[in-house]
């Protein structure tokens, strides 16, 4: 059975990260390269925000007793496979996973423009993540 305690707080902080980043994210990619702290306090809670999705899903998918996935992308494969996820949004969060792999483990130069668009539009994914966990747990009488 699902966690629901454990749930509510990882959307919560889901909520938080999406926030914190929205306050720090400028009008344009090119002001968010000029100002490191920005660029910085934005990629870091972009990459937690992406984690907390992933960690959500990991405990969805044991909770479960579903396949466990092979990777953070393919928790949310399992999750889309189970009716938790839409196709849209476990494409967007499949990306994601890569945008949040150069944050955490510096593989090359942070892409600003990329890191930009995820800040500016794809906070929607996540927060269509959250929903639709949300509904689907609702549904599950979780």
């Amino acid at each position: 059975m699902v966690d629901k305690d454990l749930l509510a707080a990882n959307l919560i902080e889901l909520s938080d990260r999406l926030a914190q980043m929205r306050r720090h994210v400028p009008g344009t990619a090119s002001e968010l390269a000029a100002d490191r702290d920005a660029l910085d306090i934005v990629s870091f809670n972009l990459m937690l925000a992406v984690q907390v999705c992933a960690d959500v899903a990991s405990h969805l998918i044991a909770d479960a007793g579903w396949v466990p996935a092979r990777s953070l992308a393919d928790g949310f494969s399992r999750l889309e496979e189970h009716g938790v996820l839409t196709a849209q949004t476990a494409d967007a969060l499949r990306r994601a996973v890569g945008l949040r792999n150069v944050v955490a483990h510096g593989y090359a130069r942070l892409d600003v423009p990329r890191a930009f668009d995820a800040a500016s539009g794809g906070a929607a994914d996540l927060e269509r993540f959250a929903r639709e966990v949300g509904t689907w747990s609702t549904k599950r009488d979780v």
